[in-house]
């Protein structure tokens, strides 16, 4: 009875692992053609940041993938032929999923764009397992353009979905509908997302700030560093100073003790703050224009003195091809919803035809 049990066992052991090695396309094939900054082992690809993606194109009926997720509150755009989009989860075992089946026979093509942002894990991808009759084609070529967004939730599309409140979880969040995203589709244009909700540039919510985390691959280790020669952008967003603006006045939080002591910086201080990021990130991209933004909370509201410490900040810079944008105050209750979010595109996608040259 044992020895039946053992050899039951052994064979099913084998046959799961025959699912993964059968017709099993490696995540390092050419024809996976991938945007957003993403850690590449021997073993997979790491999807961390917002609006990480892959695109590939097939002929056949549907195709499958193999993954596994580091915490299940990681959601995932699927979209089909450009037009049909569904939303997906990872188990955090590693396992067979089927992204696409039962379409026409034909030609297709197919994204997966991380809708949430690094804190609520990381996405191992093995790669594709073709189904019957299906096959890969070459990729489209990456559209010339080049855009990168640093920012905080509003870039990352916190709570876009949250009409009651203001839920910090996975399922409320969506990159892919957050202004930043909306504007890059705009543009045809390669996106890189560079955001995490609650960061700033002076102080955060949590121990990390932008000068510290702007350069990174892997965001949660501070020795993994981004070769930026693999991505230089046309045009940087940087969407920052909303979470500053709320933490300043809180002598009691403990990360404005960390950062400040017992003092709250003045507008020397923040100004000279603002204006060092914006060379760092001047430094790093010589030739790309910049637009140094506000979004529409309340940092942007009658009387916050913020957009006159970035508007100061940029001045001294003295550089052309830096510009300001602040965004109309929403005047409602917690993070921009779907609406907000499109009208936020708006407003950018309308500086940017005025002002910028591609």
């Amino acid at each position: 009875m044992l020895r039946n049990f053992l050899l039951t066992a052994i064979l099913l052991v084998a046959h799961h692992v025959n699912c993964f090695s059968q017709h099993l396309i490696s995540f390092k094939d050419k024809q996976i053609s991938y945007q957003g900054r993403i850690l590449y082992t021997n073993e997979a690809a790491e999807l961390m940041w917002p609006g990480t993606s892959f695109t590939i194109n097939f002929i056949g009926t549907g195709i499958s993938g193999i993954f596994k997720d580091q915490d299940t509150s990681n959601y995932y755009n699927v979209i089909i032929d450009k037009d049909s989009i569904y939303k997906i989860q990872f188990d955090t075992v590693k396992k067979v999923v089927q992204l696409a089946e039962g379409l026409p026979f034909g030609k297709h093509s197919l994204q997966l764009f991380k809708r949430t942002e690094w804190d609520k894990g990381k996405t191992w991808f093995y790669g594709l397992i073709e189904n019957p009759k299906t096959r890969l084609l070459k990729p489209d070529k990456l559209p010339a353009r080049k855009i990168e967004f640093f920012g905080n939730s509003i870039t990352c599309g916190y709570a876009i979905y949250d009409s009651a409140k203001d839920y910090p979880y996975g399922y409320y969040e969506n990159n892919y509908d957050a202004y930043a995203a909306i504007t890059a589709r705009r543009y045809n244009a390669q996106y890189h997302c560079t955001a995490k909700s609650g960061i700033g540039i002076m102080v955060s919510w949590f121990p990390l700030i932008m000068p510290e985390m702007y350069d990174r691959l892997d965001p949660t280790d501070s020795t993994s560093k981004w070769d930026f020669s693999k991505y230089t952008p046309d045009l940087v967003v940087i969407n920052l100073f909303q979470n500053d603006s709320w933490i300043v006045t809180m002598p009691g939080n403990e990360q404005f003790k960390k950062r400040f002591g017992n003092k709250p910086p003045d507008e020397s201080y923040i100004v000279d703050a603002y204006k060092k990021f914006v060379q760092t990130i001047r430094s790093t991209y010589p030739k790309a224009q910049i637009i140094c933004m506000l979004g529409n909370m309340d940092i942007t509201k009658k009387g916050s003195p913020w957009p006159g410490y970035v508007q100061k900040a940029v001045d001294e810079l003295q550089d052309k091809k830096i510009f300001t944008y602040f965004a109309p105050y929403k005047d409602t209750y917690g993070h921009p919803k779907i609406k907000e979010q499109r009208t936020l595109a708006d407003g950018l996608i309308q500086f940017i035809d005025d002002h910028i040259k591609w």
